[in-house]
C-alpha cells in the first residue's frame, strides 16, 4: 500500500510541475516576454501599429512615416560607423595579441578566430517559430 502511495504522490507531482511548466510557458510566449520577434524592426510595422492604437488621423501618419524613417537612416548610418570602429578595435586587439605569440600559438590563436566569426555570423539561435 505505501508503495502504492508513493507513486500516485510522485505522478501527482510530476503532472504538477508539467502542467506548471505549460502555462508559463503559453503566458510568457503570448505575454512577450519571450522571443516571438517576427525579424528585424520594420518601420510599416510601428507606423501601422501606432496609427491603430492612438487612431490618428491620416497626416498624423504621414507625419510619423516620415519621423520614422528619418530615424532608422540615421541608425543604419550610426550603425554602420560604430560597426566599422568596432571591427577596426577587433582587427587592433587581435595583432597585439598575435604578437606576444609564437608561431605555433598563432596558428592556434588564427584557428580559434575562424571559429568565433563563424559563430558570430551565424548568430544567435533564434526563439522557436
Amino acid at each position: 500500500m505505501t508503495r502504492r502511495a508513493y507513486l500516485y504522490f510522485v505522478l501527482t507531482f510530476m503532472c504538477g510541475v508539467i502542467a506548471g511548466s505549460a502555462g508559463l510557458f503559453v503566458y510568457a510566449w503570448h505575454s512577450g516576454r519571450w522571443g516571438r520577434r517576427d525579424g528585424p524592426p520594420n518601420p510599416k510595422r510601428i507606423v501601422d501599429r501606432m496609427s491603430r492604437e492612438l487612431s490618428l488621423t491620416p497626416d498624423q501618419t504621414q507625419q510619423l512615416t516620415d519621423i520614422i524613417n528619418d530615424s532608422f537612416q540615421k541608425h543604419r548610418a550610426l550603425d554602420q560607423q560604430v560597426g566599422e570602429q568596432y571591427r577596426g578595435l577587433r582587427a587592433d586587439t587581435r595583432d597585439r595579441i598575435r604578437k606576444i605569440l609564437n608561431p605555433e600559438q598563432q596558428q592556434k590563436f588564427d584557428e580559434m578566430v575562424r571559429r568565433f566569426e563563424r559563430r558570430r555570423l551565424q548568430g544567435p539561435p533564434g526563439p522557436p517559430r
